[in-house]
């Protein structure tokens, strides 16, 4: 058993150092340019002229992209080097974040979005990779991924509300320039401060083959997660990037097992504890991600909160969420990854169990923290819990693929579970009003409870193979 997550052992606590925030900051940046917008959505609108139905596609444009590339940004980290990709990711950021301030098409702004999601899927396991490359397994990487993992959380909930502000001060083109300085300082900072990658390996080849078939099946089963719910499962568009999407991903499984040098090791699949982190960010993504959609709704549909009063009130759990991690951490090293992860997830359930009773139509907000609390630190732990899963037996060759997988598992089951609790409650949206969405917005989040719950359960009953696993907190077969 490694120092890693042994129950009961210790070590002593050194600092982490520079490259640390340069890698949380990293995080920070794509989280907050995931949520920033969505305040910005109706000044786009109107400033740009896009159409009701386009305009979502400002938010939907950057999902897709990130979603359909993560696998080939983890293997491109792999292969091509970790801080090459960090630096190329970083500057991807600040060019088309220029470019989308000074957008004056909605096509260009489209492209724009598409451009950082691009970004965004090299950065993530870039980042991630680089985590559990510099620092051992053990006490000091499940330390770094907890500081990474704070500042994720930060930036989610703290999205919205600097996004309110710099709406309100300088306009919507300033939630784009806001990433420019940003972005370029980390690129500089990610080029002095990580180690040289060296010269790239001409011995191993880039699957193209097998890239591009899993970044075009990939994205196409995102593309019909986030637009079949609007236009219908029996639409064209639907059935055709369903269709597309099975042709694609079964090429690449084809591909595969005749490549090579694959983008997707098959020794990857033998490892049960990447499996098993694999399985818990989708379940996360599906669950504990989608909560803050339906806040959002009661909220503003609900209670009438406006734009900034929303940001405020995800204050609460953004630092409660941080502090989820930096506890999930420390819960590692005593219990054991997965009886923290079993635990941070119970919790969890609790937490949204408590949340769905107080969403009343004259409920307070007061009356809401007790289920935020529980949910935020269960939420914390669960997600410092699955990454330190999904590095911990890894080689260091192929913890970008590694890091890939696990991303790409988190983008799926956050579009599937997002669809899914949408259609349960009844279709809610930004446009319902009255006593059924409000019922909606409950029953989805009773939904989540049910699959947090379930999801615990299946972990705590998994068995055992003969040694142990990551997902035990530990290395094994």
């Amino acid at each position: 058993m490694t120092a890693a997550t042994e129950p009961g052992r210790t070590a002593p606590r050194k600092p982490l150092g520079l490259p640390l925030l340069v890698l949380a900051a990293a995080q920070l940046v794509i989280s907050l340019d995931y949520n920033i917008v969505y305040v910005a959505l109706p000044d786009i609108g109107s400033g740009l002229g896009f159409s009701d139905h386009d305009l979502q596609w400002v938010v939907s444009a950057y999902v897709v992209a990130t979603g359909g590339c993560l696998l080939l940004g983890g293997r491109a980290a792999d292969l091509l080097g970790r801080r090459r990709m960090f630096v190329l990711a970083a500057l991807l950021y600040a060019g088309s974040s220029l470019v989308g301030g000074v957008s004056e098409s909605p096509g260009v702004l489209i492209a724009v979005r598409a451009v950082q999601g691009i970004g965004g899927s090299l950065l993530f396991p870039a980042t991630l990779s680089l985590i559990n490359t510099l620092y051992d397994e053990g006490p000091d990487r499940n330390r770094a991924l907890a500081v990474w993992s704070a500042a994720g959380a930060g930036g989610l909930c703290f999205g919205s509300l600097l996004g309110g502000f710099l709406v309100e001060a300088f306009g919507w083109p300033a939630v784009f320039f806001v990433n420019v300085p940003v972005a370029g300082a980390l690129a500089v900072a990610g080029w002095s401060l990580f180690p040289g990658d060296g010269p790239v390996d001409r011995s191993r080849h880039f699957d193209v083959a097998g890239a591009l078939t899993a970044t075009g099946g990939v994205t196409l089963l995102v593309f019909l997660l986030v637009r079949a719910p609007a236009e219908g499962w029996a639409s064209p568009t639907a059935l055709t990037s369903a269709a597309l999407s099975a042709v694609l991903l079964t090429l690449f499984a084809v591909i595969e097992t005749r490549s090579r040098d694959p983008l997707m090791p098959a020794r990857l699949f033998a490892h049960r504890g990447l499996l098993t982190a694999m399985g818990v960010t989708a379940l996360f993504s599906a669950t504990f991600s989608s909560v803050p959609y339906f806040l959002t709704l009661y909220f503003q549909t609900v209670h009438g909160y406006s734009a900034i009063a929303t940001g405020l009130a995800f204050l609460v759990p953004a630092v409660v969420v941080a502090l989820g991690t930096q506890a999930g951490e420390r819960a590692v090293s005593a219990f054991g990854t997965r009886r923290m992860l079993v635990g941070g997830m119970a919790l969890g359930a609790a937490g949204a169990a408590a949340l769905g009773l107080a969403l009343t139509s004259d409920g307070s907000y007061p009356a809401l923290l007790p289920g935020i609390v529980l949910l935020g630190l269960g939420q914390g732990a669960a997600w410092t819990g699955m990454w330190i899963a999904a590095s911990a037996g890894v080689a260091p060759e192929d913890q970008g693929i590694a890091s890939g997988l696990a991303s790409t598992t988190l983008q799926v089951g956050g579009a599937v579970g997002l669809a899914v609790l949408v259609a349960v409650a009844g279709g809610v949206g930004q446009n319902g009003s009255g006593p059924g969405l409000l019922d909606g917005i409950r029953t989805a989040v009773l939904v989540i409870v049910g699959g947090i719950g379930c999801g615990a359960l299946a972990l705590l009953l998994l068995p055992r193979a003969t040694g142990t696993t990551a997902a035990e907190g530990t290395s094994g077969p």
